[in-house]
């Protein structure tokens, strides 16, 4: 099986063809179990998402806020391993027909191997990968082995990121741009602040890639706010924490698919 990086193509052009931001979301793998994750990708997809991004649990997350971490720590006490992760792509593309990504440090694919990581990823029918510390400059290899699965390399730019290295990095990515709101970790915060249209303002000056925005979205009115200059809208604390706040696993879904509609209508009814 190819890689999927047509159908987030596709996925991303037909929001954009409805006059809308994509939502996207982001979930671990392997939280609260492996079958409870890939159950609450599917609850997330049934709301109202259009792309979902798995993440594969590190031990050592330098973008990761608390909520996050706590969630990759039950996984990895849990005993989860990349096979697992590849277990939550297939089963949640293949119940939903819907595009999945990874989203993973550079350190779990290193060691697993690029072309073996790329391969099993294209088979499970994944989309992608986002990598949010993999230097564009050392990405090479990375991306031959991603190319030759039809997968896509999302790669991070930030408010700090100059306009010269914002360039390199579009004309490197595929898929779309990650286009990290504020400095800092991930998490929900109060405001998602001018510093997010400012960076996708200068990111679109370097490429026609749809540019999406994550850190800090955590409710309707923040994804209205970011769908008025984004292409698309990025949440993922704001699901973990429904999910760790819900006193059972059912609960937890219930929560995380009522989230997931009111953000999809959020990103309908943009500012």
């Amino acid at each position: 099986m190819s890689g999927n990086i047509e159908l987030l193509n596709d996925t991303l052009a037909g929001a954009k063809a409805e006059g809308r931001s994509a939502l996207i979301a982001y979930l671990p793998a392997g939280f609260p179990t492996v079958d409870g994750g890939i159950e609450a990708i599917k609850a997330v997809f049934d709301g109202g998402a259009d792309v979902v991004e798995v993440g594969l649990p590190h031990s050592d997350p330098v973008l990761d806020g608390p909520v996050i971490q706590t969630a990759d720590d039950i996984a990895l006490r849990g005993g989860l391993k990349i096979k697992d992760v590849m277990r939550t792509v297939r089963e949640a593309h293949e119940a939903t027909g819907k595009p999945v990504l990874v989203m993973t440090y550079w350190n779990p694919i290193d060691r697993y191997g690029i072309e073996r990581f790329t391969a099993e990823l294209a088979e499970a029918g994944g989309a992608g990968c986002i990598l949010p510390d993999l230097p564009v400059q050392e990405s090479a290899v990375w991306r031959e082995h991603a190319d030759k699965h039809g997968l896509a390399t999302v790669f991070v730019v930030a408010p700090s990121s100059k306009d010269e290295r914002l360039a390199t990095i579009t004309a490197a990515g595929s898929g779309f741009v990650y286009a990290a709101s504020l400095m800092g970790v991930t998490g929900t915060r109060v405001s998602v602040g001018n510093q997010a249209k400012e960076l996708v303002g200068r990111t679109k000056a370097t490429t026609d890639l749809p540019v999406c925005v994550g850190l800090g979205v955590s409710n309707a009115e923040q994804a209205r706010e970011v769908a008025g200059f984004a292409d698309g809208v990025i949440v993922g604390s704001a699901f973990v924490k429904r999910m760790l706040d819900a006193p059972d696993e059912k609960a937890g879904l219930e929560a995380v698919r009522a989230l997931a509609g009111e953000l999809a209508a959020g990103v309908r009814d943009k500012a």
